[in-house]
């Protein structure tokens, strides 16, 4: 049932798009009259509401289906094995064909065709006091896959996968038995949460051993996370994530925290580095050209006071806006160990010391942006510190003014 126990088959592709079961499976049924007179009849679906119906319910339950091991070497007596003795390699589980009809396995399992081809002829040693419709479900002997099993049986009662599902590693237990007995709804969901949650070395391995009983459209994100891209790819990836955070104007604070857990979950600080270097060049020459323009405003055509002092508070603006987001990247910077550069560049801006200078002169900041300041000084104690701290490698020249 699982790739590494079983034999899953490529699925053979229609326009309902159909799953081929495991051949690891074994799935034997026989049915049972409640006399003699009655004819055999497969389980039916009936009008009722099945949302009264419970999972491992024997009162209501018109299939038992036995769970059990599959092993090469089946045991001498194979009829010994209770769920007393062995629960975890054999067991009996009530269900009701309604709900069970949701797997397309079961669904050709409970079909009338199927039924009258297996048994055509109904012995009556066969007749008991109850009409139940029995199937042997072989699994093989790995850990946890009977109970893989029973989780999927009670997903087709609950629809539950938000809480079935709760990391990486369950979905990837549970979507070899979800295409096993072809519960498209789960292959899906699973499918979608592998999408959007990261995954270790050991969790990639296992995705690339099911991506072939994948179809094309289920398989196509996950393909193009496994597959190689090229050289810049994952810098173009966090360009773009860092991008995002630095001009979201909902939730700033949210989005920024999230990327910067994503910086420090890649695990090629060089990549990291040669990102957020560029980052922060791209946002220090920002600050730099927007102080510059206030301190020397080069205006061409006539322009009356007022025009004037708006582009003036449109400068200051975009330096302080800019400026928080220099703050930030600083932070990662240092606290990822990969500011040296930013030391480097931040102690070498003479024009860039001047224009603020000039600026912090006049009063006209005091009452556009009077935070403007203290995001400059912070950007410079940030950095200072960890040359200090011995965090950064910096040049002599630039650790003999710290």
């Amino acid at each position: 049932m699982i790739p590494t126990a079983g034999i899953l088959r490529k699925r053979q592709r229609t326009t309902t798009a159909t799953r081929i079961s495991s051949t690891a499976a074994i799935a034997n049924s026989s049915f049972f009259d409640i006399n003699q007179n009655h004819h055999r009849r497969s389980p039916t679906t009936t009008a009722g509401d099945t949302s009264s119906f419970l999972f491992n319910d024997s009162s209501t339950a018109d299939v038992i289906l036995r769970l059990f091991t599959d092993t090469i070497t089946p045991p001498e007596s194979p009829s010994s094995i209770s769920v007393d003795s062995a629960p975890i390699s054999d067991l009996h589980v009530y269900l009701h064909s309604d709900i069970l009809r949701r797997a397309k396995y079961f669904s050709s399992l409970l079909s009338d065709r199927w039924i009258n081809n297996v048994h055509p002829h109904p012995s009556p040693e066969q007749i008991t006091d109850h009409e139940l419709f029995r199937l042997n479900l072989g699994v093989p002997p790995s850990p946890g896959s009977i109970q893989n099993h029973l989780t999927i049986l009670e997903l087709l009662y609950t629809n539950d996968f938000t809480n079935a599902v709760e990391n990486a590693s369950t979905a990837l237990d549970l979507l070899p038995v979800a295409l096993e007995l072809l519960f498209e709804d789960c292959v899906r969901w699973c499918v979608r949460y592998l999408e959007a949650v990261p995954w270790t070395e050991e969790e990639e391995n296992r995705v690339l051993n099911l991506i072939p009983f994948l179809s094309e459209e289920e398989s196509k994100e996950l393909i193009a996370r496994v597959s190689p891209v090229g050289e810049n790819g994952c810098e173009e990836m966090l360009e773009g994530l860092i991008s995002s955070a630095m001009n979201n104007y909902g939730n700033t604070a949210f989005v920024k925290a999230f990327v910067g857990k994503i910086l420090r979950d890649v695990s090629s600080r060089e990549t990291v580095k040669r990102v957020l270097e560029k980052a922060f060049r791209g946002s220090l020459k920002t600050v730099k050209q927007s102080l510059e323009d206030y301190s020397s405003p080069v205006f061409r055509g006539d322009h009356n006071e007022n025009e004037t002092e708006a582009m003036q508070r449109v400068n200051l603006h975009k330096a302080s806006t800019i400026g928080k987001h220099l703050l930030w990247l600083v932070e990662r910077m240092v606290e990822l160990r990969v500011a040296d550069a930013a030391v480097r560049e931040w102690s070498e801006q003479e024009a860039f010391t001047g224009d603020l200078k000039k600026a912090f002169r006049e009063d006209a900041w005091r009452n556009i942006v009077p935070g403007l300041p203290a995001v400059i000084l912070r950007c410079t104690s940030k950095l200072a510190h960890a040359v200090c701290a011995g965090t950064v490698v910096a040049s002599t020249q630039v650790t003999s003014t710290c």
